[in-house]
Parts: C-alpha cells; structure tokens; sequence
C-alpha cells in the first residue's frame, strides 16, 4: 500500500478532491452517508472487474474466484485488523446483521437488549427474528443530549437482565450520527456471557477500526459508504470462536464440504461461494482503500470533521437549539445530526433539493426533526455556505412558530 504523503505537504484542495468524484455538480451533495459515493478511479477499476468476468466467466468464476476473493479479503483484513478468515464479503451490512439475526438460536422469553437510535431496517429484522422465535426486542432509551459515555454505557447497561442473550448496538448511529462507546458495552457483554452483535454500517472509512481490539463477537460494516467503494459491497465479521453459530443465508456449494479439503474456514465456505453473481463490487474494495491511503485520508477525515464543527455552529446559531453531543471526535466523525425547530420534514428536504439543489436528509426521530449532514472529501466551505442559507430560508417557510 502506498505511503500517506509527507506530513509537511500541502492537503489537496477541495475542488482538486472534488474532481475525483462522478457527482453532479449542479447538486451540494451533503448526503454520503446514505448511499456513498465512489471515486472515478475505483469505479474504473470495478468497471474493469467487470469486463473481466464478461470476457471470460468460467475462468473468472470457476478458476479464478477463490484466490482473488482471498486476496481482496486480507486486503480487508489488514484495514480492519482482524484474520482474513473472520470476515466474509455480503452486498450490505443489512444482509451481514440477518445472517446473524437469524442464526441464533433465540428461545421464548429471551431477550435483545439495543437503542431507540439504531437503524430502521434493523429493528425490523429484529422485530421479525422476535416475534418469530418469541423472544422479546427491548429498546433502552439514550436521552440527546449526551454527555458522557459512562453515561451512555450505564443507560444501556441498566436495560441488562436475566433474560438478556444479545446485545445489538451500532458503532455509529443512522439517524442521530452519534459514535457509541461499543467498546465498554461489549467488554461488559463478554464477562456476562451475552452474545454482541454491531452495525458498523457507517463505520469504515469514517473512523479506524481494530476489529480484533473490540472484540465483539458479529460486526457488520459498509465499504460502500465511508470507504469509498463501489455500491454492494460490505462485510460480515465473526469472531472464530463464534463462527459455528452462523448459517449462511443462501445454502450453496461452501456447504458441509468435506473435512479433507482442508479450507480455512468453514464460515468463509459456507457465505463465500453462493452460485453466479457480480462479485466486482467485492474485489474493488482493495482499490478502495488504496485510494484513500493515496490521498492521505487522515488528513482528509481531519479537514471534513473540522468543517462539519463549523457547520454545527452555524446551525446552532441559526436555530438556537443544542446540539445532540460535546464537540469532540469522540462523539462524531464526518457525519452529525442537528435538531431542528418543530416543521414539517418531508416538505423541508423536498424543498432542500428542489429549490436550492441542496441532498441533504432530515428525518423524523422520537418526535423530533434532525438535519443530518454528512462532509466527505469533494465537500467545501461553499456547500456549508449553501445549506444555512437555504435552511434559514425554508425553515421560516415550514416551523411552526419560528
């Protein structure tokens, strides 16, 4: 992997970044953490991979795909710091949390201990996995603002019982943005002998990961976010001592193959290989990574959290509400949620982007509207300058009483 470039040199300016990316530009695109958006350079090379199986699929497929899935897996490995043969590749972090959800073996009664902050396609898995298996999903509240982790830890952890069998947290939360302290509630997790399940659907390429450190036992992650990687590609870790609990979702060919094959991992069989499908999105992540390392990426993570800082200040100025968290890494990265005046959400993020040509989402939330605005590498001072303005603008048009 290349060197990040000397510390002396001059960071990249934002319109040299911003080049980099196939975004319009008529759009102030403030919105990466939904989808992501993929460099032209990475999106070439998944493009190649592309030709490459259409050139010739059975070499590709039949002769080719384990070791370039291996050598795009520890490439991975490296990044996230744990063994090649503890992550899998899947299309989204979704599809990685169901493999988990419905692997376990949940009996009546048990429970599932998470937030009122986690994504909503996930409470729904667990909903669903719950109702069937007749376990219950409790959600703890975490009261914005916060202020401490100790604090947050203790709210979570008070929701602990007897009957509790998971524990689901996101590293980086959806709605509200906030960085959890995972780390204190998993090692509490361990030493009470409950199973922890993590949504790192924001977490790669926002901020470092050691997968190995944190030691939870299941966590899910995004490359297509924050990582910069084309779209479908994510990752399922299992920790190897945990690995005989999960099923794959699709029963393929990986399935009981025969102990004389001497594979790895059974977990990499068994989710790896699922029949016929465009793995190219898997395969680009290493250029991915390479990007960013090219691109001294500390440098540009520090350069969008300072911008962001700013537009936390603009929008408190402007709205005169607290912000959700203390201004520190600690708490938010790229991507951070601000409260928003009593309004109507939809009209306002319609009016966002119809009028001003603003991408930037506000949600609904326990009763509450946030803007959530995400700074990635191609934004500017500029695109900050544009939504304040237009939030000033719109929000006189759609609060109540503003």
């Amino acid at each position: 992997m290349a060197s990040h470039p000397a510390a002396s040199a001059q960071p990249e300016s934002f319109s040299s970044l911003r080049q980099q990316f196939l975004l319009r530009l008529d759009i102030t695109f403030l919105n990466h953490g939904s989808f992501g958006a993929c460099p032209r350079p990475v999106f070439e090379r998944y493009q190649k991979w592309q030709r490459e199986l259409e050139e010739q699929p059975v070499e590709f497929l039949g002769r080719r795909f384990a070791p370039m899935m291996l050598e795009a897996r520890t490439t991975l490995a490296d990044y996230v710091k744990c063994s090649p043969d503890e992550l899998v590749f899947v299309p989204n972090a979704t599809t990685g949390l169901n493999t988990v959800a419905r692997s376990l073996t949940l009996q009546p009664g048990d429970e599932v201990l998470t937030t009122d902050h986690e994504y909503g396609a996930l409470d729904r898995t667990w909903l669903s996995v719950c109702r069937a298996r007749g376990a219950s999903y409790v959600r703890r509240t975490i009261p914005l603002p916060v202020h401490t982790a100790d604090e947050v830890v203790e709210w979570v952890w008070s929701g602990v019982t007897p009957r509790t069998r998971v524990l689901f947290l996101s590293h980086i939360t959806s709605p509200t943005a906030l960085v959890l302290p995972v780390a204190g509630l998993v090692r509490l997790a361990r030493e009470a002998g409950i199973t922890t399940v993590i949504d790192g659907a924001h977490a790669p390429g926002q901020i470092p990961l050691d997968l190995a450190s944190l030691g939870a036992d299941f966590y899910s992650g995004n490359c297509h976010k924050w990582l910069c990687a084309p779209k479908g590609s994510a990752f399922l870790f299992a920790r190897r001592d945990v690995q005989g609990m999960i099923d794959p979702l699709v029963v393929s060919w990986g399935w009981n193959r025969d102990a004389d094959t001497m594979r790895p991992s059974r977990f990499v069989d068994e989710n790896e290989w699922q029949g016929t499908r465009d793995v190219a999105a898997y395969l680009t992540v290493p250029a991915a990574i390479q990007f960013q390392a090219d691109h001294d990426w500390p440098r540009v993570r520090d350069r969008c959290h300072a911008l962001l800082r700013d537009v936390r200040q603009r929008l408190s100025d402007l709205t005169g509400l607290t912000p959700p968290c203390p201004d520190s890494r600690d708490w938010y990265g790229q991507m951070a949620s601000f409260p928003l005046p009593p309004c109507d959400a939809t009209m306002l993020q319609e009016g966002l982007y119809r009028q001003y040509g603003v991408e930037v989402p506000v949600v609904e939330w326990q009763g509450r509207q946030l803007v959530r605005v995400s700074i990635q590498a191609y934004n500017s001072p500029a695109d900050v300058q544009v939504l304040v303005k237009a939030l000033a603008s719109l929000l006189r048009d759609t609060t109540k009483g503003l």
